[in-house]
């Protein structure tokens, strides 16, 4: 049976300010939006976050994502509809929110690296530590989508 979980913003309003601030500095940092959605989503599809999917899902779709990338997205590794650096976004979501299975890999950063450059990387790695949290929360208060969330 679930239980009604407490509402940490009800609770310390300012618990969540640094998180937007986060938040923020990686909407304005080198990942396009559509990377920084691909980031969010794939890593709440992995954490079972259905609060996060759905939200990221919907603002994804607004602003003009194809729905068939969206579906397509648990299987990107054998996707067409994904760049080359699209995977490798991807690949890192995934090494890093599976953090402790096998850490991010030296193969992955050094090919992330080449292709992307140090700071791309670095707000790669902050975008998927970001969205982590976030589905922590979201999972540890059974947060629930909501009908106006779609």
């Amino acid at each position: 049976m679930k239980t009604e979980r407490i509402n940490i913003n009800a609770i310390n309003p300012n618990a969540y300010k640094p998180l937007f601030d986060l938040h923020n500095n990686i909407k304005n940092s080198t990942l396009s939006s559509t990377e920084f959605l691909l980031i969010q989503i794939r890593a709440s599809q992995i954490n079972g976050c259905a609060y996060c999917v759905q939200m990221h899902i919907k603002e994804a779709i607004e602003k003009g994502e194809k729905q068939y990338r969206i579906h397509a997205l648990p299987f990107w590794e054998e996707s067409p509809f994904f760049s080359k650096e699209e995977k490798l976004i991807l690949q890192m979501t995934e090494e890093i929110t599976h953090i402790s299975n096998l850490g991010l890999q030296e193969e992955l950063y050094q090919k992330s690296i080449s292709a992307f450059g140090e700071q791309k990387v670095a707000d790669i790695i902050m975008a998927i530590g970001s969205i982590n949290i976030w589905n922590r929360i979201g999972r540890a208060t059974l947060l629930t989508p909501t009908p106006s969330q779609s």
